[in-house]
């Protein structure tokens, strides 16, 4: 048998050995944080602007759409893909930070492949509410619309995934809604249509009715893990400062307390859904706050990092919007990460994701 030489381990030796597997372990840790399971197997999300990232671009007779420049313009490849805002939006920065997929794509006008199928869309569509007035306003999509919409998706999952497959994704996934700004900021504030009819509370409460029958709706349908956002202070947005808030353009109180009213009433309608239907289905609805989020952005904008609080970038910051917000007729900020707000409704890409940040972290409960 042939004798083969074994030199001794030196200390430099067993040191090199070390660095060898250190390096592997770094390896192979990099390598598990690349391939992270995602938390949920899809999101779905319901609702207005604040969530849709195109949908309203296959609306023909829509006011309601942002589908050119300066919209977009911190986005992959500079596109203005009909997302509201200069970069990416709340359900991007979510399923990314879920491990689902970087962008969560609009339901219609894409060529949909079946790894979208599979991972989750948007059904959302800019300027919709709770109110069925509200989208027929403006011709959008409205919430029953978006939930017929999703039972047409439900049967494309079917076909790519199987039925028990499908079944599985439909009951695990996170299901968003935000919707009811518009509702207030414009149908009741700025048309004539509600406010002769109904007093502030009346009409809240015509909000409530609707956001729970859709809320409902969505959890026959298979919905488990139900993620409701509040209203945001809306009279502290661009636009209704400069409509409502006086020479000063402080933030408008009334519109600020009709969003908090809705809150607190939406809030026990969910706490109410969860208690009648978590021990038989494992159901959750659970509200996530936006409106102190939000108004501490506002009112502490330099500890943020923020400089403008009061006006978007886009144009003078006072009242451009959609189509008012166009590179045909205004210009922009020239720094817009200083900026809370992009237009006079919108935030911006930096606000959203440090929003996101802390909705993820505040409503762990929602996932687990």
């Amino acid at each position: 048998m042939e004798n083969k030489l074994r030199l001794p381990l030196t200390a430099s030796g067993l040191a090199g050995c070390l660095v060898v597997v250190l390096l592997c372990l770094v390896q192979t840790l990099a390598y598990d944080r690349n391939q992270t399971t995602p938390v949920v197997p899809a999101l779905f999300a319901f609702g207005d602007s604040i969530v849709d990232p195109g949908n309203n671009d296959v609306l023909p007779k829509t006011p309601i759409r942002c589908d050119f420049p300066p919209y977009g313009q911190d986005f992959i490849g500079h596109q203005p893909t009909g997302r509201f805002s200069n970069g990416k939006i709340p359900t991007d920065f979510l399923a990314s930070g879920l491990g689902v997929k970087e962008l969560l794509p609009p339901y219609l006008g894409v060529d949909l492949q079946p790894e979208d199928i599979l991972t989750g869309v948007s059904f959302a569509s800019g300027a919709t509410g709770y109110d069925p007035l509200t989208p027929v306003i403006v011709n959008v999509i409205t919430l029953d619309q978006q939930l017929e919409y999703f039972g047409e998706y439900k049967e494309r999952l079917k076909a790519i995934a199987g039925e028990a497959r499908a079944a599985s994704i439909i009951k695990d996934s996170l299901y968003l809604v935000c919707a009811g700004t518009d509702d207030i900021a414009n149908t009741y504030f700025t048309t004539p249509f509600r406010k002769a009819h109904y007093d502030i509370p009346s009409y809240v409460n015509l909000l409530i009715s609707g956001a729970t029958k859709f809320v409902t709706k969505l959890h026959q349908m298979g919905a488990r893990k139900i993620g409701f956002v509040g209203l945001p202070p809306i009279g502290c947005v661009p636009s209704q400062r400069t409509v409502g808030g006086g020479i000063h353009r402080e933030c408008e109180p009334t519109r600020n307390q009709a969003a908090q009213l809705f809150n607190s009433k939406i809030k026990a309608v969910l706490d109410q859904l969860t208690a009648e239907n978590s021990a038989t289905t494992g159901s959750k609805f659970v509200y996530i706050d936006i409106y102190n989020l939000l108004l501490e952005l506002i009112e502490k904008p330099y500890v943020h990092g923020f400089e403008e609080a009061t006006k978007g970038c886009c144009g003078t910051g006072l009242i451009e919007v959609t189509k008012l917000c166009n590179s045909k007729f205004v210009t922009t900020c020239p720094d817009v990460t200083k900026y809370i707000f992009w237009d006079s409704y919108h935030p911006t890409e930096r606000a959203y994701k440090i929003m996101i940040d802390r909705i993820l972290e505040e409503n762990k409960q929602l996932l687990y």
